[in-house]
């Protein structure tokens, strides 16, 4: 048992040398927020990489949240392309659960295991300047596109990350909520894939990893990819390969890549620890795309 316990000391050491000092960005989301047991896990992989000397970056999710207080408030939810139609009443529920319920819980919950996290949402310090989206649905041929308003759901159009700078220069762990400003000072719900992926950028993050509830990219005979470079992964979703939900956290894993991002890594969240056993180990448990 001790040699085993030393063994993989041992083979973390490596991957401590050569993260420490840099910014991982993480999207936590799925079943790992949801399961009491691996919130407590992931609360802890987080401390643990802060603590010796890396800096992790939470940007969390909230659908299913979300959902669960619309229906108790009896407001019903829409969805376009798998996007939630964000009234100004949605939004303003939107931005109490995934600002205030939700993110506090996280902070809360590292701030548990030792870590000193705070919580912030794309407002603070105007870390995510968003823009408004609209879906384009394309029509038979000879007609133009439907445009579809599919209200307060936005885009990110720039990131800030000076307050995120200043909090890791603290010691302190930032929890960020999908939450965006616009020109106006309206808010936008965006995407929290798409919002990590945009602050990995920004950060020049050494890294992203993506929790799923799926255990990675998956080839067409249905076995787990391990690694892959993004030209192949792209060629995969062109020829149909990746579907379903797994298509925009490809989408911005490659955008991540393109932009300087030197390892986006797509996990399963449901197993324990998923975060330090992809970081730590040399076999990993998802899949890395690398450029």
């Amino acid at each position: 048992m001790i040699n085993n316990v030393a063994d993989i000391l041992i083979e973390a050491l490596p991957y401590i040398q050569q993260f420490h000092g840099k910014t991982v960005v993480i999207k936590y989301g799925g079943h790992a927020m949801v399961d009491e047991d691996l919130r407590k896990d992931f609360a802890r992989d987080i401390t643990l990489m802060k603590f010796i000397g890396i800096h992790p970056v939470v940007v969390h999710g909230g659908g299913p949240q979300i959902g669960s207080v619309l229906e108790q408030m009896g407001m019903t939810s829409h969805f376009v392309e798998g996007m939630r139609v964000t009234n100004k009443p949605t939004m303003d529920v939107v931005e109490m659960v995934l600002a205030g319920k939700v993110n506090k819980a996280i902070v809360a919950q590292i701030s548990q295991e030792g870590g000193k996290a705070v919580g912030l949402s794309g407002k603070d310090g105007c870390l995510i300047l968003s823009k408004k989206m609209h879906v384009v649905r394309p029509q038979p041929e000879g007609k133009p596109p439907e445009i579809i308003d599919i209200g307060m759901v936005g885009e990110v159009a720039a990131v800030n990350p000076g307050v995120i700078r200043t909090l890791e220069a603290g010691g302190f762990i930032p929890v960020i909520a999908p939450v965006g400003v616009g020109d106006s000072g309206e808010t936008y719900n965006i995407n929290a894939d798409w919002v990590s992926s945009k602050i990995a950028v920004a950060m020049n993050a050494i890294k992203l990893i993506l929790l799923t509830d799926v255990e990675g990219v998956i080839d067409k005979e249905g076995s787990l990819i391990s690694s892959i470079k993004a030209a192949d992964v792209e060629k995969m979703l062109h020829d149909g390969v990746v579907s379903g939900g797994m298509i925009p956290k490809i989408q911005c894993a490659l955008e991540a890549i393109q932009k300087g991002v030197e390892r986006v890594h797509i996990i399963d969240g449901r197993k324990p620890h998923a975060v330090i056993l992809e970081l730590f180990t040399d076999r990993g448990i998802g899949t890395v795309i690398t450029e």
